[in-house]
């Protein structure tokens, strides 16, 4: 998605954190978080509050979020490494980007509506079509039952327009958010390729891992037919704790 960088580790340390590039030295000892008279709770090092890359405090609106936030920094060790601080790059691109990207990021998650994953089942073998099936149909019937999004499923990768009603839906369901939600929504449906199991995972009516085991029902089928590389895999369980870390945001912000 253009306005919200992958959690890519890699990426983020690119990307998220300038940084990275001039190897910062760690110059706190402890990470804490403290409550706001004016609303929210703030990330803070050695009593002071540390900047996002646009100079912005990190003042998130749980105290649970706030920590996840500060449980990062006080993990990191001689320098900062931001691929393993996912959770401060979904702080800081809530606060430095999505704040001002509202109506363009909702746009993008609505758009997946129209080839939600959920919406095209295999043509061959009959197993994986099974499987699909008996998988996906309950998550377009919840969607439709506790979102009022009507989707239509197909076969094969023919295209299927999909309601214009329901792609409105979902961009107003996006909407509805705040920053910190909007912006693991937005990282979570291009992981997922599902507006339908993103919305889920946010909801709590799915967890992260369950989503992403979803999302790849194909790959896990031809992987039980053929096997597995090890990089594969390795790719595999780095997009899993993508999906893991979402859900965990999402919880956290309560």
């Amino acid at each position: 998605m253009s306005h919200i960088p992958p959690l890519d580790p890699m990426v983020a340390a690119r990307k998220g954190f300038r940084e990275s590039e001039e190897r910062l030295k760690r110059f706190w000892k402890e990470a804490s978080v403290r409550a706001e008279e004016a609303g929210g709770w703030v990330v803070l090092l050695d009593g002071r509050a540390p900047k996002t890359p646009a100079h912005n405090r990190f003042l998130l609106p749980t105290e649970a979020g706030a920590r996840m936030v500060a449980d990062e920094w006080a993990a990191q060790g001689e320098f900062l490494d931001p691929g393993t601080m996912p959770a401060t790059r979904i702080a800081a691109t809530a606060i430095d980007r999505v704040a001002v990207t509202r109506e363009p990021v909702a746009e993008e998650i609505a758009a997946y509506v129209g080839s939600d994953l959920l919406c095209y089942l295999a043509e061959h073998p009959t197993p994986l079509v099974e499987e699909q099936a008996r998988s996906w149909t309950p998550w377009r019937e919840w969607a439709e039952r506790e979102l009022g999004v009507v989707v239509q499923p197909t076969s094969g990768i023919i295209h299927v327009e999909q309601p214009p009603e329901s792609i409105a839906r979902v961009r107003e369901l996006a909407l509805e958010l705040d920053d910190f939600r909007l912006t693991a929504l937005a990282m979570g449906v291009p992981l997922l390729g599902s507006a339908i199991l993103g919305l889920a995972v946010q909801r709590g009516a799915i967890t992260g891992e369950e989503a992403f085991d979803l999302s790849r029902i194909d790959e896990a089928f031809q992987e039980r037919q053929w096997g597995v590389d090890a990089e594969a895999a390795e790719r595999t369980e780095a997009r899993r704790a993508e999906a893991v870390l979402i859900d965990r945001w999402f919880r956290a912000l309560g």
